[in-house]
């Protein structure tokens, strides 16, 4: 709320020698109406500041989200309403960021590849919008590209949360590169039903290829766009040149 400074010309704000030091009732009058409009462009917002408290306020409420602890539930609760992904890490929430063209471009050419030569087949090929549940490492996520060739089982009737994936994909960004290798992947490991993990590097032409033997995973990499890689547990493969096709790197 803006004080207004009301005037009285019979009893003049100022006290002092009233011959050299009073001002009439109207320059007075003018000077505070000058006065509060300086305040007043001064107060009110501008459309810069207005954006910059709203990115600040988003920052806030996506630190507080991280910050408290949510029960699975809530999360589910949260998420099936929510117009953003966001991951679930150990009873923390986390959103996702956006994915960039060269992201995009690799995922649908993934998914496209694995369709054609899966359409007969009674195998499931899921965009990032199919949400997974690592239950032994308290985490649901979204994986780039998911291959399920079993019976898909879901965590609830809602059937936007799959527990036992095949084959999983996952496609780099600087931001997550580290952590795709590192800690998901070792929440990965825990899937009993995961055979492969595959990281595909969108800043340059890698892939690595995680094929599960028992208690190791065999790792092996790809860096040539003559390069043609198999994935046996789903009885499929993929050529880097299908994969960076209309890639383009700076």
């Amino acid at each position: 709320m803006i004080d207004f400074l009301v005037l009285n010309p019979l009893n003049p704000p100022y006290q002092g020698d009233f011959k050299s030091k009073c001002v009439s009732s109207i320059e007075l009058e003018t000077k505070s109406r000058n006065e509060m409009e300086g305040r007043l462009d001064r107060e009110k917002p501008s459309m810069t500041n207005h954006r910059h408290y709203s990115a600040r306020k988003d920052k806030k409420m996506e630190t507080a989200a991280a910050q408290a602890l949510f029960t699975p539930e809530e999360y589910l609760a949260r998420e099936r309403k929510a117009l953003t992904k966001s991951e679930y890490r150990d009873g923390r929430i986390y959103a996702m960021p956006g994915a960039s063209r060269k992201h995009n471009l690799i995922t649908a050419h993934i998914v496209g590849e694995f369709y054609i030569q899966l359409r007969d087949r009674s195998c499931e090929v899921y965009p990032s919008d199919m949400r997974v549940k690592v239950s032994a490492a308290g985490l649901y996520t979204y994986p780039d590209v998911i291959v399920i060739c079993d019976e898909p089982r879901f965590d609830d009737t809602h059937f936007d949360t799959l527990l036992n994936p095949t084959v999983l994909i996952e496609v780099l960004s600087p931001s997550t590169a580290a952590y795709d290798r590192g800690g998901k992947f070792a929440s990965y490991q825990k899937l009993d039903s995961l055979c492969e993990y595959v990281l595909i590097s969108q800043d340059s032409v890698r892939v690595e290829h995680y094929l599960r033997q028992e208690q190791d995973w065999d790792l092996t990499e790809f860096r040539s766009l003559d390069d043609v890689f198999k994935l046996p547990s789903i009885q499929c493969e993929l050529s880097l040149q299908a994969i960076y096709a209309k890639v383009q790197f700076s």
